[in-house]
C-alpha cells in the first residue's frame, strides 16, 4: 500500500487540514481493535454506507469519531454498497417501505396500461399523469431507513463476536507482549 494511502495517527499530527482536529482524532479508541469499537465502527460504517448515496466514507468518519468508534471499520463497512449491490439493496428498501406503508401504494389499475398493440406516446404520457410518484418515494425512504438500522444492528454484533473470537486467540500466542 503507498504511504499516501496509509492514515495513521502521526499522519494526522503532520496534515494541516486534520491539526485542528487532532485531540479527537488521536484518541485511541479510533485506532486500537477493541469489541466494542469495531462493533460501533461497523455499525457507523454499514449505516452510513447504506444511508447515504454520496460522501459514506467521510460521514461514517465524522460519527465514528463523534462516538469513538474504530474509523477504519467504519470507513471499510461503508463499502457494502458498490454498484453491484445498490440496486438489489435499494429494489429491496422499496419494497420493504411498500410492505411497511400498504395504505401508502395506490392500487393497480389495469385500465391506466394502454394496449400492447395501441402503445403510443399519449397513451403513456396518460398513464404517467394517473400515477403519484409521492408514494415511491416515502416507501423507498422508509425501507432504506429500515434496511439501515437493521444493518446496523447486526453490523455491530457481527463486529463484536468477530473481536470477541479473535481477543483470546490474539493473546494466548506466544512471545507476545500484552
Amino acid at each position: 500500500m503507498p504511504a499516501w494511502f496509509r492514515l495513521s495517527p502521526l499522519r494526522v499530527l503532520r496534515s494541516r487540514l486534520l491539526r485542528p482536529f487532532a485531540n479527537r482524532l488521536l484518541d485511541r479508541r479510533l485506532w486500537r481493535p477493541a469489541p466494542h469499537t469495531v462493533g460501533l465502527g461497523v455499525a457507523i460504517g454499514l449505516f452510513f454506507g447504506i444511508l447515504s448515496p454520496v460522501a459514506q466514507i467521510f460521514f461514517a468518519a465524522l460519527a465514528a469519531a463523534l462516538l469513538r468508534a474504530n474509523l477504519m471499520a467504519a470507513a471499510v463497512a461503508t463499502l457494502v454498497t458498490n454498484p453491484l449491490t445498490a440496486p438489489p439493496i435499494y429494489l429491496a428498501a422499496y419494497r420493504l417501505g411498500a410492505e411497511v406503508l400498504p395504505w401508502l401504494v395506490p392500487s393497480f389499475d389495469a385500465a391506466l396500461l394502454p394496449r400492447l398493440e395501441a402503445f403510443s406516446f399519449d397513451a403513456l404520457q396518460t398513464m404517467w399523469q394517473g400515477m403519484s410518484l409521492g408514494w415511491a418515494g416515502l416507501s423507498f425512504v422508509t425501507g432504506l431507513a429500515l434496511i439501515a438500522c437493521g444493518s446496523a444492528a447486526i453490523g455491530y454484533l457481527a463486529g463484536w463476536g468477530v473481536m470477541r473470537g479473535i481477543a483470546p486467540r490474539r493473546a494466548a500466542m506466544p512471545g507476545e507482549v500484552a
